[in-house]
């Protein structure tokens, strides 16, 4: 029998696996055909059931990598998984869906937005998984993302739709193509944005109900006035980014200023800390300087 056909390597070719393993995978998949379907409903002409394929995206996209956790079901199969249905579900199908709904009128340009959309969800994508692990971040950055999130830019991107929805008039053609495009460009921006996953976060347990009682009010809304709540939201995110910004720097500056140590400006060497209550060198007492 040859060496790669013997029991044992055939035993550890077709291994059994958890299946704590495979829900997280399963729910990603899911998701990927609610991306995938969403394309194909905005085909269609279909705008109100493409955009809510996407909001259920989201959800799953929130939901799987909590379950992982809760399971311990991590893998690296997953993680690469989960990227691609990011690509799809929050990078492609928000740009086609924008495309098929109003950036079509300015033919090329509108493809264009569309495109460089998507491609900005790739880049942060990629990004993100680049420097999930840098050693060199502070301990404060772990409650940031550095540029906005794709999964919410996907949300936050289709805010015109939302507007649409509601019996609002249209927007010119070419001004959702700059917000399509200003946009991708937070995506792959530096700017530093409130991630939601504060280290750590506990609630406090007399406040327990209370959580739940609003999480299924909200989601009671959500079923109820999908429309006013996505547009609501997305207007509050995009007010907080500068709010993210300045919450960075001034924690950056704390750990700054934190890490200086006083130096005696009297001392022959500037480099030398400062003591305070140490008594000062009088100039005929220092050392002289060798030439």
């Amino acid at each position: 029998m040859p060496p790669d056909q013997s029991p044992e390597t055939r035993r550890r070719r077709f291994r059994t696996i958890p299946i704590r393993m495979l829900v997280p995978n399963m729910i990603t998949l899911l998701a990927i055909c609610a991306g995938l379907t969403a394309i194909r409903l905005s085909t269609e002409g279909r705008m109100e059931l493409a955009v809510a394929a996407i909001v259920f995206a989201a959800v799953l996209d929130g939901v799987d990598g909590r379950v992982a956790r809760m399971i311990k079901g991590q893998s690296k199969f997953g993680a690469e998984l989960d990227s691609l249905a990011d690509f799809v579900n929050f990078g492609v199908a928000p740009g086609l869906i924008l495309y098929f709904w109003q950036l079509h009128d300015l033919s090329n340009a509108g493809w264009i937005a569309a495109m460089v959309f998507a491609i900005a969800g790739s880049l942060r994508l990629a990004r993100f998984n680049a420097t999930m692990d840098d050693p060199d971040k502070p301990a404060f950055a772990a409650n940031f993302f550095t540029g906005m999130p794709a999964p919410l830019g996907a949300l936050t991107v289709m805010l015109p739709i939302y507007l649409g929805f509601l019996g609002m008039p249209m927007p010119p053609a070419i001004l959702t193509t700059l917000y399509t495009l200003l946009v991708g460009f937070l995506m792959v921006s530096r700017l530093p944005v409130f991630s939601g996953k504060a280290v750590n976060m506990r609630v406090p347990r007399e406040l327990v109900l209370p959580v739940f009682v609003g999480v299924v009010l909200f989601i009671a809304l959500l079923i109820g006035y999908p429309w006013h709540i996505l547009s609501a939201l997305s207007i509050m995110y995009l007010l907080s980014l500068p709010l993210g910004w300045k919450s960075y720097r001034d924690q950056e500056r704390a750990l700054a200023a934190q890490s200086v140590v006083p130096v005696d400006p009297a001392a022959p060497n500037a480099s030398t800390p400062y003591t305070p209550g140490a008594p000062e060198i009088a100039p005929d007492d220092r050392p002289a300087r060798l030439n």
